[in-house]
């Protein structure tokens, strides 16, 4: 499965891991990606998302129903 927010769309950043020595080696900075499961009240069941914890926070301002209705207009499968 990919390091991607279904929510916020977050992907992995990349960039260098310096050491003592200043020698760099390429890294990958993976977002805090959670699977978490919510009722859904305007579907009548629960989904299973995979978001960030960003994304978590979005989901408790927002709601779920909102969150989910952006999810299934961009096409997003459920």
């Amino acid at each position: 499965m990919s390091a991607r927010c279904q929510v916020l769309g977050t992907v992995p950043g990349f960039g260098h891991s310096v050491s003592h020595s200043h020698v760099r080696t390429k890294r990958r900075f993976n977002p805090n990606i959670q699977k978490k499961r919510y009722w859904v009240p305007s579907l009548g069941r629960n989904v299973t998302l995979r978001v960030s914890a960003k994304g978590i926070k979005t989901i408790d301002r927002r709601g779920i129903d909102v969150v989910v209705a952006q999810i299934l207009a961009r096409g997003e499968k459920v």
